[in-house]
This record gives structure tokens, C-alpha cells and sequence, in this order.
């Protein structure tokens, strides 16, 4: 059996790879009866504009997700606001000794843009407050024996690169973030190993230039989301390219890119047209962002799929930007690992959607998704607990990607109840579960369980406890 190499929280594991669980597997999750290898690694994990509270205090900037929460009443659920959220901006020491406490070793979290570059570009004003409360920040995690790993951007744009350039629509959001993380590596990189540019930049987009459901709230429909994440390869690759010329040699540290898919299984898996659905599934999910990173340019059957119906729809030329060849070989290897965020798994089966219907992700991957009704529901609509698709995604991307290393940087359950005690069996059966797929797929993977509410972005869930 071939080995599966992936990159734990900081190690390498070699172990042999095993068959997916059966399909459809229901066996209750109590732990698989083995052991973790040595070295094997646990971590919590959350984001800035999700904990930290103080939108506007010791010199921070507005981002994106400000000016969505205070906008229009109904665009958020509750109409709730992150302006206090779980207030660990004030509460350092007392989150950190809560990860003591669970005895993890590492810690990812975030650091907003507008806290350090309050108008998000560094020539106009650096906040040496905010520099210095995430420069405590990491100083108190490495006195407690835990590795912070920091994600340069987790979808807090500041505002006013929004208003002023339209946000990734704009190709200048490269050379800015490029300046920003330049600014990051700088003052944090002596101490900060483990870098991650983007988390979960498919959703960023998807969510916010295509649906609006999500700041900066746009519906530029089957344009927008590609525009933005074109821009936002690029930015990464400016970003690894400038750690690995100017960085890399003093500080010793690491740069990827955390990108979120769920599984996508065949409805019949002895139909063709199911399988291809579910491996464009895939593509379009996943191989979006990481095939130009691992192979040079956009998956083929994105381009093709898009290329057809923006023809269909009497458009000279594809919706989905290209690279030059210049640009494909410049991002091509731009990734010393690949963090993996999954949640759940659908099934998919293949359907063409009328091109009169007009331009949109949902009708360019021509295909539907359903759950299977007796898969547990958790507090999310969207969030079931589907073990054994974790293990399957955990192959793919062994296999798809040529054996990159891996951190597993998102894993968990969202709040289900209000509680005044502690009842969240639900959540341990879902961590059970996932736990023992890796354990059972040859202990492939260590997992941040800190869990990341996209419909309530300020829901105090205390990811760190």
C-alpha cells in the first residue's frame, strides 16, 4: 500500500493508506479502538472578526463585515453584530489558559487587516496598537508551549479598500495584500512558523460576489465570484513567492492556503453522468483554488463547462478568467502545505441547467446535491454529520495533488441548542465519527476543531472552549 505523507500540525506521518468505510456506514460512533502515532498533534482554532470583539477600539478600522452587520436591517440573522462577540480581544490570558486547559499544542487563529492596516494599505497608516496586541498575543501562546498558526486574511477586508477599489473584483487587492503579509512576516515571523494566506476563499467569494449572502453582500452572478478568486490566487502566490525570496532564509517558517470542501459522493455510483457530476463537484469546489496552486492553471473541466455556457449565452469569451503562461508558471508550487477544512458530505447527481436562465455558479456546474434524511442533522441547515466522507476527501486530495502535505485546519459541529448546561452529546458523536475515520484511514490527520458559524458571525460558541 502506498503511504499517505501529510503534514500534522508540524510533523510528518508516514502510514498506509486503507479503503474508504463503507458507503452509507450508520454504526454508531463510539471510538475505533487504536492508537495515534507519536508526534500526532491537536489544535483549536478561530477568527479574528468571529472572537475578538473591539471593532473600533484602539485605533481598528471598519472591514467588510462591519459595515454588513450594521447595514440593513435582516441581512444578518438576529440582526446581530460582531462589535462585542466573544471579546477575547480583552480576554488574552483567560482564552489562553482555556487551551491549556484542553491540553492542545497549537492554536490558528487570525489577524484582521484593519486592526494593523486600519484602511487596509500600509503606506497610509500602520496601527502599532494592533500590532502589538497580536505581538503579546503570540508571545503568550509560545510561553504556554502552543504554536500559533496565523491566517493572514479570513474574509474581514477592510472597508475601505472595498469602497475605494470593489474589493477582490480588483486586480490591485494583489500588490496590498502582498504589502500587508510583508508587513506581518516582518514584525511576527520570528516567532510565527505556520502562515496560512487565505481560509476558505471559495466560500468568500461564492457567498459574497455571488449570493450576497455574505459581506460585502454583492450579486454579481456568474462573474464575480471568478473575478474575485482569480485576484485572490494571485495575491497568494505574490505572498509565498515573497516569504520564499526575502523570508524564508531568516525566519525557517511555512506559507499555504486553508481551502474548505465537502465530499461529493455519486448519487448511483454505476452511473457515469454521477460520477462525473461528483468530480466536478470536486473541481469546481476544491480544485478551483487548488489545482492553479499544485498544477499551473484552473481545472479543465471547469474551463470547459464555463467556457460552453458563457458561449451559450452569446458571450465572446469565457466568464472564467485566464492566466498567461507567465502567471501559471509563477503560482505553480506555490504551497509548502495544503490546509483542508470539511464539515460534511452530499451527494450529487448531474443536471443541465437552460443557459436562459442566465449566468451563475449553480448553472455552470451543472449539477444538484441532496443529504440522505437519516444522516444526524447539526445546528447548521446546511451541517450533517457524515463521517466516511471525510476519509474519502482526505484520499482525493492525497492522490489528486500529488501527495501534498496536509494540515486539517477546520473540523467541528456548530452550536444546536441554547443551553444553560453543558449539552452537546450531538457534538460528540460528530467529533467521534470524524475522529475515527482518520484513526481507521491509518491515522492520517490531526484536526482544529474550532468551529466557524458562517450565519451567525458573531456567535459567542467560545471556539476555544
Amino acid at each position: 500500500m502506498k503511504p499517505v505523507r501529510v503534514l500534522i500540525l508540524g510533523w510528518i506521518l508516514l502510514v498506509p493508506r486503507v479503503g474508504a468505510a463503507r458507503r452509507g456506514s450508520t454504526e454508531e460512533a463510539s471510538f475505533y479502538y487504536g492508537t495515534f502515532p507519536p508526534g500526532f498533534s491537536w489544535g483549536v482554532g478561530s477568527s479574528a472578526y468571529q472572537t475578538e470583539g473591539a471593532w473600533d477600539q484602539d485605533g481598528k478600522g471598519p472591514s467588510i463585515w462591519d459595515a454588513f452587520t450594521h447595514g440593513e436591517k435582516g441581512t444578518v440573522l438576529g440582526d446581530d453584530t460582531a462589535d462585542a462577540a466573544c471579546d477575547s480581544y480583552y480576554k488574552v490570558q483567560e482564552d489562553i489558559a482555556l487551551v491549556k486547559e484542553l491540553h492542545v499544542s497549537h492554536y490558528r487563529f487570525s489577524l484582521s487587516w484593519p486592526r494593523i492596516l486600519p484602511t487596509g494599505v500600509r503606506a497610509v497608516h500602520v496601527n502599532k496598537r494592533g500590532i502589538k496586541f497580536y505581538s503579546d498575543f503570540i508571545d503568550a501562546l509560545l510561553q504556554s508551549n502552543i504554536t500559533p498558526i496565523v491566517t493572514l486574511h479570513h474574509w474581514d477586508l477592510p472597508q475601505m479598500l472595498q469602497v475605494t477599489y470593489g474589493g477582490w473584483q480588483n486586480v490591485n487587492m494583489t500588490r496590498y495584500f502582498r504589502e500587508y503579509a510583508d508587513l506581518c512576516f516582518e514584525v511576527f515571523g520570528d516567532r510565527v512558523k505556520h502562515w496560512l494566506t487565505f481560509s476558505d476563499p471559495r466560500t468568500m467569494v461564492e457567498k459574497g460576489y455571488e449570493t450576497g449572502l455574505h459581506a460585502p453582500g454583492l450579486r454579481l452572478q456568474g462573474t464575480g465570484l471568478y473575478m474575485a478568486a482569480h485576484h485572490i490566487i494571485k495575491a497568494h502566490a505574490q505572498v509565498w513567492h515573497s516569504y520564499n525570496n526575502t523570508w524564508r532564509s531568516k525566519q525557517q517558517g511555512m506559507v499555504g492556503i486553508s481551502l474548505n470542501c465537502d465530499w461529493g459522493e455519486p448519487v448511483d455510483i454505476n452511473n457515469p453522468n454521477d460520477i462525473e457530476a461528483a468530480e466536478r463537484y470536486l473541481q469546481f469546489c476544491l480544485g478551483w483554488f487548488a489545482n492553479p496552486i499544485y498544477a499551473g492553471d484552473y481545472p479543465q473541466v471547469m474551463k470547459d463547462h464555463i467556457g460552453t455556457k458563457s458561449a451559450e449565452q452569446g458571450l465572446e469569451m469565457s466568464r472564467l478568467p485566464m492566466f498567461s503562461l507567465q502567471e501559471k508558471s509563477y503560482i505553480k508550487g506555490t504551497s509548502d502545505f495544503l490546509g483542508l477544512g470539511h464539515f460534511t458530505t452530499r451527494y450529487i447527481t448531474q443536471r443541465t441547467y437552460p443557459s436562459h436562465q442566465g449566468p451563475s455558479y449553480q448553472n455552470d456546474r451543472a449539477l444538484v446535491e441532496f443529504v440522505d434524511p437519516n444522516w444526524p442533522d447539526m445546528g447548521s441547515s446546511w451541517l450533517y454529520s457524515v463521517p466516511w466522507g471525510f476519509r474519502r476527501l482526505l484520499n482525493f486530495v492525497q492522490t489528486q495533488y500529488g501527495d501534498p502535505l496536509i494540515y486539517v485546519t477546520e473540523n467541528g459541529a456548530s452550536q444546536k441548542l441554547h443551553c444553560t448546561q453543558l449539552c452537546d452529546e450531538w457534538r460528540i458523536q460528530y467529533l467521534k465519527g470524524y475522529i475515527n475515520e482518520m484513526l481507521k484511514g491509518g491515522k492520517l490527520a490531526s484536526q482544529s476543531f474550532g468551529n466557524l458559524l458562517h450565519q451567525q458571525p458573531d456567535a459567542c460558541h467560545r471556539a476555544l472552549a
